[in-house]
């Protein structure tokens, strides 16, 4: 028989990005343990809307952990406390009977709120426009076998290449920066001989977008890394600051 367990909600309400926003409260009462922590924001909605209210505006997509689009930050942690977690995959038995739980927007000047919870992270979309690809012929795709890689590249190329992009990792930076993000589609390309002609100019106008979009730079306080859903290592940052070094003097030696 499933838990039920009382809460009361506190949730940032903003009609619009120039808008003053508020944290408004909600008692919720009798909420399933079973429930995710969207699951229950879609109770708290329906329960809204037939008392004439306007429901919480949210971001979700996927709800399988797998698209990032749920971030918001719980009790001040994005995503909420689970590690390696989505907040689409977090549940309510994570929370306990009584407890006061805070939900806003990831905080950070180029993530600017819409409404409500949702922000727009278009910004990400931006950095990667500037270089995080590479540029090949198209036509029938190559076997596979052509170029080979060692295991161990390989193995930390897909490991950067986990990256949802949920900007949790700004969210989480007391300076906003996104260098986990763009250290991670750094190095999943850097890492493969593909991504190795490009390497220099693809560290170099991703970096400078990233500045231009008003993120802020790395101090190496790990928040990055201890909020990231998918376990991003904070190597990829240092990686990433090898590529940029390395471009910066004109250089593509391994």
């Amino acid at each position: 028989m499933s838990k039920t367990i009382n809460l009361t909600l506190k949730i940032w309400r903003q009609e619009g990005p120039e808008a003053k926003g508020r944290l408004e409260t909600y008692e919720m009462k009798d909420v399933s343990t079973d429930m995710s922590f969207l699951e229950m924001l879609d109770v708290l909605n329906e329960r809204l809307t037939l008392g004439g209210k306007e429901p919480v505006a949210f971001d979700h997509d996927c709800r399988e952990g797998i698209c990032g689009a749920c971030g918001a930050v719980v009790n001040g942690i994005a995503h909420g406390p689970m590690k390696a977690t989505t907040l689409c995959q977090l549940h309510m038995r994570h929370f306990k009977d009584g407890d006061t739980v805070v939900v806003e927007p990831f905080r950070a000047r180029p993530f600017k709120v819409i409404k409500d919870l949702v922000v727009d992270r278009s910004a990400f979309d931006k950095i990667i426009q500037a270089g995080g690809y590479i540029s090949v012929n198209t036509g029938q795709a190559p076997e596979a076998n052509t170029i080979p890689v060692p295991p161990h590249k390989v193995e930390m190329a897909m490991d950067a290449a986990a990256c949802i992009g949920c900007g949790a990792c700004v969210a989480a930076c007391p300076n906003a920066s996104a260098m986990l993000f763009v250290g991670a589609k750094i190095s999943h390309l850097a890492l493969l001989p593909q991504g190795r002609p490009e390497a220099a100019k693809r560290a170099l106008n991703m970096l400078r977008t990233m500045d231009e979009l008003g993120f802020g730079n790395c101090s190496n306080e790990t928040e990055c890394e201890a909020v990231c859903p998918k376990e991003i290592s904070i190597t990829n940052i240092a990686r990433f600051n090898r590529e940029f070094i390395k471009a910066s003097f004109g250089s593509q030696e391994e």
